[in-house]
């Protein structure tokens, strides 16, 4: 267990199969089920994008007007992997980011959602989910059969 992130009633973090350390359901949790924040320092876009270009990993977009910076200590959201085939999903909710749960999920299984990337660079963004459906990139699910066409 990592000793910096916070408890949590539905994840227990650890390392994962996947990259660095990872989420995993420590109960069962119900289908359309909101678990937890993404949170962070509020950002302007191009902040954001100064931030990305310095290899910060943990900005998430919001909108056109917000990003958030994600890499801070307490949001252990941040912990949670990019899936090909995810279990979950973001959903922005006004200026609030949830991660909810797709499907069921059993005690164990690691919480993935998909980061959503657009085309720009996906090449530098290798995906190791070891889904069968995984297309080796973390790309949104809407880019798959670029991707494909072009591996």
């Amino acid at each position: 267990m990592n000793p910096s992130v916070p408890d949590h009633p539905l994840i227990v973090f650890r390392h994962s199969p996947i990259h660095g350390w990872g989420g995993f359901a420590r109960t069962w949790i119900r289908r359309n089920r909101r678990i937890i924040e993404y949170r962070g320092r509020p950002l302007s876009p191009a902040k954001g994008q100064e931030e990305l270009d310095r290899g910060n990993c943990f900005i998430f977009t919001v909108d056109d007007h917000l990003d958030l910076d994600g890499g801070v200590d307490w949001n252990p959201a941040r912990y949670l992997n990019h899936g090909c085939s995810p279990n979950c999903e973001a959903r922005i909710v006004g200026k609030r980011v949830w991660i909810h749960s797709l499907r069921h999920i059993r005690t164990g299984e690691e919480l993935t959602y998909n980061y959503g990337h657009d085309l720009e660079a996906w090449e530098e963004r290798p995906c190791a989910c070891g889904s069968p459906e995984c297309v080796g990139y973390r790309v949104a699910a809407e880019h798959f059969g670029t991707v494909r066409k072009a591996t």
